[in-house]
Order: structure tokens, then sequence, then C-alpha cells
């Protein structure tokens, strides 16, 4: 099994900088428990590219901090159909996967992490409350990481944005 975990957001702007700390702390588990097949990545924002860089998983996952009336964290699977927006500026993961479908013909199953964030001012590190919610989202993709059968086959319960 291929799996690709990607966070993304600005480290400059507080609390966008969620997906990118998802990634440095999901690394350091995933090297403690000795799981195989789990590709990680972080940038500032999705690119065209990425397409690419999903295209031979069979499980995607990216991480990003939300400004959505979410209490803490949700999770939702991401299609070709969900929003797809691109810009000069970013790409949805609705798009990554659409373009990955366009160009090679399937694209992984994909899920989006979102984790609320409280502060987006110009300065580095993260608010204490958005910890907090780094926290609960870290946990509840731990147990998809040891068996991600379950988010592959549709039957995983996960708490989901609303």
């Amino acid at each position: 099994m291929k799996i690709l975990l990607y966070g993304y957001g600005n480290p400059g702007r507080q609390d966008d900088g969620l997906g990118n700390v998802f990634i440095d702390r999901i690394e350091e588990w995933i090297k403690k428990q000795g799981i195989e097949g789990i590709e990680l990545d972080s940038n500032y924002q999705l690119n065209i590219e990425d397409a690419e860089a999903i295209s031979g998983k069979d499980l995607a996952i990216f991480i990003d901090a939300s400004v959505e009336d979410i209490e803490d964290y949700c999770i939702s699977k991401v299609t070709e159909s969900s929003e797809i927006t691109y810009t000069t500026h970013a790409a949805s993961p609705g798009y990554i996967v659409d373009l990955c479908k366009q160009i090679y013909g399937k694209a992984p199953v994909t899920y989006l992490v979102h984790i609320k964030g409280v502060e987006w001012a110009f300065k580095e590190g993260l608010t204490e409350k958005a910890v907090s919610h780094l926290e609960m989202a870290l946990e509840a993709i731990k147990p998809f990481l040891l068996n991600p059968q379950p988010l592959i086959d549709g039957t995983a319960e996960y708490k989901t944005c609303n």
C-alpha cells in the first residue's frame, strides 16, 4: 500500500502552518512505529505538479488549516467533483484529484484533514488552541496509518465535516 500525507500552509502566518507541523509531528510517530510505504510532503500550497505526486498512490491524505466553522478538526473525502478551483496562487485538493484522473486515468482515494486555526497574523508559531486541535487530528489519523484499508474501501468511521 502506497500512501501520501501532504500538509500545506504558510508557517509564517501562525495557524496557517498547521498542515506543515502535522507532517513534522506524524513523521516522528511513523518512524517510532516502523511503518513503511508512507511518503510525507509539505509545501506552502498545492501545485499542479502534485497530480503526479499522488498518481502512483493508493491513498492520499491532504492536511490543511481551516478557517471554516468547525469545532477542532474534521475529515472529508475528496473527489474530482469536490471544490475544483485553481488560481495562479493555489490549487484545491479536488482540482489535484481531477487533474490526476485526466492525466493518468486514475487517482487514489483521497481525504482532506481540516484543522481549525485561530490566528493568521504574520508571525511564526501556532496558537495554543490550534496545537490542541492539531493533537486531536493527529490522534484521529494514526489508526488509519496502522490500518488504511477502511479508508480505501470507504468503511472507515471518522469525524466528518458538516
